[in-house]
């Protein structure tokens, strides 16, 4: 595992690291307000943010906290980065600790044009920090937003502004191959039901060891873990929509409540009854 990049020393995205025992204790993760969706992301605006167990996501994920620094760590026991700006890598194991603050998280698939972008400037290092000081108030807005109740479409427009933001100092990306772009759509648009390798396969016009193979090179995970991935996302925003847990499992796809809940904890840290809604 590569080592978790040092902090700045300057600009909204400064840090620096601090041993356990310099830390007062975390309360538990309340306060998660909103979880509003893209097809390739998602932002989670939390008020009053506590620790998450270790995990790891098929996502890169950018966190924000403009009010007052969180703390994240790469790896399962790696030094604590006390930050107001950080990006973590896709498929990376790391903890987050908010710390009682509010917190604004934008998840972005990195086979999307963003996401691999953001990989070709970010990815040599699990865990960096953002060093724009245009992107700590850019973040403040998107949290004011929420604050003001502003609609879904307002919250994702910012979101997107802050991504494009962190995404256009790249180096052009490659694009997702359109095969798995196309059966990518097509599982998005039948979650609530079974769906197989071979089915998705069809749907890229590939032999279905063929479409195994360039699954993972495109995406850098499997079919069904990226299957798993996309549910567990369509759940949580309907449970954070309203939707009951057992009733979000099933409109996702997963055998039960409880599965659902074995897989937030393995992705994001915590059950999805730790997500207080708005």
């Amino acid at each position: 595992m590569r080592k978790a990049q040092r902090a700045f020393d300057r600009g909204g995205g400064s840090g620096h690291l601090n041993k356990a025992a310099d830390i007062p204790a975390s309360r538990p993760l309340i306060g998660i307000g909103r979880v509003a969706m893209w097809r390739g992301g998602s932002v989670w605006v939390s008020r009053d943010a506590g620790q998450a167990q270790p995990h790891a996501h098929h996502a890169i994920q950018i966190t924000l906290a403009p009010g007052h620094p969180v703390r994240l760590r790469s790896g399962l026991d790696g030094p604590w980065l006390t930050t107001s700006a950080a990006i973590v890598m896709p498929d990376r194991a790391h903890q987050f600790d908010g710390l009682g603050s509010d917190v604004a998280m934008i998840f972005v698939e990195p086979e999307t044009t963003a996401g691999r972008s953001l990989v070709a400037r970010f990815g040599g290092i699990d865990l960096s920090m953002i060093d724009d000081p245009a992107v700590l108030p850019e973040a403040r807005g998107l949290l004011q937003a929420f604050a003001g109740r502003a609609t879904d479409d307002e919250i994702l427009r910012r979101a997107a502004a802050i991504v494009a933001r962190l995404a256009g100092g790249s180096p052009p990306a490659p694009a997702t191959d359109r095969r798995i772009v196309a059966a990518v759509d097509w599982m998005r648009d039948r979650l609530d039901a079974p769906i197989s390798l071979a089915e998705a396969a069809a749907v890229a016009h590939l032999s279905p060891s063929r479409f195994r193979h360039l699954f993972v090179a495109q995406t850098g995970i499997s079919f069904r873990a990226y299957l798993l991935w996309t549910r567990v996302n369509l759940a949580i925003a309907a449970g954070m929509a309203g939707v009951s847990w057992t009733g979000a499992a099933q409109q996702a796809g997963f055998a039960d409540s409880a599965h659902l809940s074995r897989t937030c904890r393995r992705m994001f840290g915590i059950a999805p009854s730790a997500l207080g809604r708005e």
